[in-house]
């Protein structure tokens, strides 16, 4: 504990919140300036294979890490993954998820959705991105004397710090992809994760490809997406 810590009346320790207070105005441009950056935010496939130095992946794990979890139990893990014969697995068994899916397992109506997407059952970013960050939700902790403790609202938790996780990649400089291939166990299997962890989201991590093109898609409106009470 250092010298600002405050004991409160059940006996836990306290610091005091310093967050800056800024002028209003000074508020308003900050949040026009992030806006303006994230709106440049997209998905993309086409990796360069230009090296991305290690340092700047830990610190966008750092930040995606301040998110608010339940009973600040942090659930998660990001595994990072950079070595080109995991990378090369990891490809070849999501490619064998992904097909079946295109195949058979999605609707008519879902394979509707995504054809302006152009994409298909090939994951080549899978081996070209210099990074794949698999975060892991961690549904309970496993205690020294090998019980077992709940972690709670897990998957809002997790969620929340890939928002940040892709706001500080794109802030970087760098792009990224969700991916979600159904199911992800072999992610588990190949990288020989614990049992109280489960893939979550999987993230392809680098610079674009020269050349570079992404869908013409367009974001809802502030009068789509908000209502005011």
């Amino acid at each position: 504990m250092n010298s600002k810590t405050v004991i409160n009346r059940n006996g836990y320790p306290f610091i005091p919140y310093n967050q800056e207070r800024v002028p209003e105005e000074i508020a308003l441009k900050r949040s026009q300036a992030f806006l303006a950056t994230m709106e440049t935010r997209r998905s993309v496939r086409d990796f360069s294979l230009t090296p991305v130095q290690k340092e700047i992946i830990d610190n966008v794990i750092k930040t995606a890490s301040t998110a608010p979890s339940g009973a600040h139990k942090q659930p998660w893990t990001f595994c990072v993954v950079s070595d080109p014969k995991i990378k090369k697995e990891i490809r070849e068994a999501a490619e064998i998820e992904e097909h079946e899916s295109y195949t058979s397992r999605m609707s008519e109506a879902w394979r509707e959705d995504i054809r302006p997407l152009q994409t298909d059952w090939h994951k080549p970013f899978l081996e070209t991105a210099p990074y794949l960050i698999i975060v892991f939700k961690r549904t309970y902790e496993i205690q020294g004397d090998g019980s077992k403790r709940n972690n709670y609202y897990v998957s809002e938790s997790v969620g929340l710090a890939c928002g940040l996780l892709l706001a500080a990649i794109h802030h970087a400089g760098l792009v990224a992809l969700t991916h979600t291939p159904n199911p992800m166990s072999f992610v588990s299997r190949i990288l020989k994760r614990p049992e109280n962890e489960r893939p979550f989201l999987l993230i392809p991590v680098g610079y674009p490809a020269e050349g570079t093109l992404v869908p013409d898609l367009k974001r809802k409106t502030l009068e789509e997406l908000a209502v005011n009470y």
